[in-house]
């Protein structure tokens, strides 16, 4: 816990930041790191990053951040141990006001450091809590203990005040960003997106829903088939339904979906192409995006990522997917950015998906324009990072 350290309240000007990440890798966490150090130094603060190596380590050093190699993400006891004394040396030799460590071992060194420290501790809770059983919460307990606690989705806040008895205000929600410079139908040529199609055998007209997610029995995708047959049990087979995830690790569920994609008579206007290298063409090449998850998913990137592409969504309401896009009773018609359906039940699939290819050309661009906006807003890189950097100097301000 800090302690008073002047007469008035202070700002990132001048203050020392240190990250504690499990590695600087080409992964969402990883660039959230840098993103993060990128604003801080921009702030006029001092950045630095202590973790395992990774590609990223030499765009952090690029704009001046610095990297101490720290292997933090483990249970080993002598390795926290190590860590700590090295996380003390740092605090006091130079003069770091924040510790924010987003790995249990990570935070359980930095408590130890931080102990008699005058210096602030902020933690961050994976996407996904695990499954409540000692001694795994106990350990992960670590990041329930810091001055602030940082939750991906208020789904995972309410766990967290539920399993560690936090209170509400210790914890502030930032979501977890989504590369919308990617991720940007500005960014996406027709080009791109004609060869998806060539690729998946549409003819001109057909209207495109892509379902979203690893192929697995708790993504939904069987109510996904069912919800297509309704769809087209009109006679309407100008649709194609493309399942875009990565379909080999259940080979047998993917076989099932195949096969009551034939019961029905629909086989011919799905697509399974599982893993898709270029999911920014592929979403842009959509008319809906749907996201049919009937278990919490580790993130909700899919939804975020279709906004961000302006396309209409339909999920599940699991986990963190009602959060991540705007939908009634929560948001008014008006402010719609897709639609939110119960888990597993076909005929609302079919009905949202439907809504939203029924929409006129204004309605869908007005739609498009919307969750283009809210995704930059709620998880573009730049966004999240200011958040961060909000609750760094809020703690600063309370240095007084």
């Amino acid at each position: 816990m800090a302690v008073n350290r002047g007469a008035r309240p202070r700002s990132l000007a001048g203050a020392t930041i240190l990250q504690i990440v499990p590695a600087l890798s080409d992964d969402p966490a990883g660039h959230a790191a840098v993103d993060i150090a990128m604003t801080l130094m921009k702030s006029g603060a001092r950045a630095i990053v202590a973790g395992d190596g990774g590609p990223l380590v030499g765009e952090l050093r690029a704009f001046g951040g610095e990297w101490l190699p720290m292997i933090n993400d483990t249970i080993n006891p002598i390795r926290i141990s190590r860590n700590a004394s090295t996380i003390a040396g740092l605090i006091a030799g130079e003069r770091v006001d924040i510790v924010h460590a987003q790995s249990a071992g990570g935070a359980w060194s930095a408590l130890r450091a931080t102990r008699k420290q005058p210096v602030f501790l902020v933690t961050s809770f994976p996407d996904r809590l695990a499954a409540d059983n000692w001694p795994g919460t106990v350990f992960r307990g670590s990041l329930a203990r810091g001055d602030r606690v940082i939750a991906p989705s208020s789904y995972v806040s309410l766990a967290m005040i539920e399993r560690y008895k936090l209170p509400a205000d210790r914890i502030t929600v930032i979501p977890r960003a989504v590369d919308t410079a990617s991720f940007n139908p500005a960014a996406i040529s027709s080009d791109r997106i004609a060869g998806l199609r060539r690729v998946w055998g549409l003819l001109p007209q057909m209207r495109v829903v892509l379902i979203s997610g690893r192929v697995a029995p708790w993504n939904g995708q069987m109510a996904m088939v069912d919800a297509a047959r309704l769809l087209t049990a009109g006679g309407d087979r100008n649709i194609a339904f493309v399942f875009a995830g990565e379909d080999r690790r259940h080979r047998r569920y993917a076989q099932s979906l195949r096969r009551r994609a034939q019961m029905h008579g629909i086989d011919t206007l799905c697509r399974f192409i599982g893993h898709c290298p270029d999911m920014p063409a592929a979403i842009a090449a959509a008319d809906v995006v749907v996201v049919p998850a009937l278990q919490p998913p580790l993130s909700g990137r899919a939804v975020a990522e279709a906004q961000a592409v302006g396309r209409p969504v339909v999920a599940t309401t699991i986990g963190m997917l009602p959060e991540n896009l705007l939908a009634p009773p929560r948001m008014r018609e008006e402010l719609r950015t897709g639609w939110i359906v119960r888990p597993g039940h076909a005929g609302e699939l079919a009905n949202g998906i439907r809504a939203a290819l029924a929409m006129n050309a204004t309605a869908y661009e007005a739609l498009g324009a919307r969750a283009r906006q809210f995704a930059e807003f709620m998880f573009s890189p730049q966004s999240v990072a200011e958040a961060m950097r909000g609750v760094y100097t809020s703690l600063l301000a309370r240095d007084a």
